[in-house]
């Protein structure tokens, strides 16, 4: 059995953080996990930010409403999701997932918990299991699946490289360069027919 393990932010939708940014002009707020691989690095860096400038959870959900899935994510997620199961794997927190996964139709998203107080400033935040994205696909290569993985960013190539197939989407020249190893593709109908082909 196969199933296959998708990035979101990058891969399906555009990145949360720098749409926030843009919104509020907060230049330093653009760092991904494209820059940085460190994950608690730089989510503490993106608290202080928060911190300094007095923003909390409900000013990134209001731009999180006005944020669309790519162009074409959801016909290519509808089409991968007719031929196999797929998991999305996201270090993002279920309080910024629920309407970009109603804008997707509900696919299924494993990710992490954002800790916010009454005033609604996030003060922390819950890893759902470390190295997430590795753990869970080595959690369901335990259960008999096999694996197949595509993602952007530093934090995805550890369940690229450990799959069965994986494959590199929409990701940075630095990137492609340092793992030429990963197929890499930037549309969707190249990642679906290679994904077919790996099944």
């Amino acid at each position: 059995m196969n199933i296959v393990c998708l990035d979101m932010e990058g891969v399906l939708v555009p990145e949360i953080w720098i749409a926030f940014a843009n919104e509020t002009g907060i230049e330093e707020l653009k760092k991904t996990t494209r820059d940085e691989p460190d994950y608690d690095k730089l989510m503490n860096y993106r608290l202080n930010i928060l911190k300094e400038h007095g923003l909390g959870l409900k000013e990134i959900q209001e731009t999180i409403e006005k944020i669309d899935p790519m162009p074409g994510a959801k016909e290519f997620l509808d089409q991968l999701r007719e031929i196999t199961q797929v998991i999305i794997l996201s270090d993002t927190f279920t309080q910024f997932a629920q309407p970009l996964m109603k804008k997707l139709g509900w696919p299924t998203i494993f990710c992490n918990t954002l800790e916010v107080d009454e005033n609604g400033t996030i003060t922390g935040y819950k890893m759902r299991c470390e190295k997430s994205k590795l753990t869970t696909v080595k959690a369901l290569q335990s259960c008999g699946f096999q694996t197949i993985a595509s993602g952007d960013s530093f934090n995805d190539l550890g369940m690229i490289q450990a799959s069965k197939a994986g494959f590199l989407f929409k990701s940075t020249e630095q990137i492609k360069k340092d793992y030429p190893q990963f197929p890499a593709f930037d549309q969707y109908d190249q990642l679906l027919e290679a994904i077919k082909k790996a099944l």
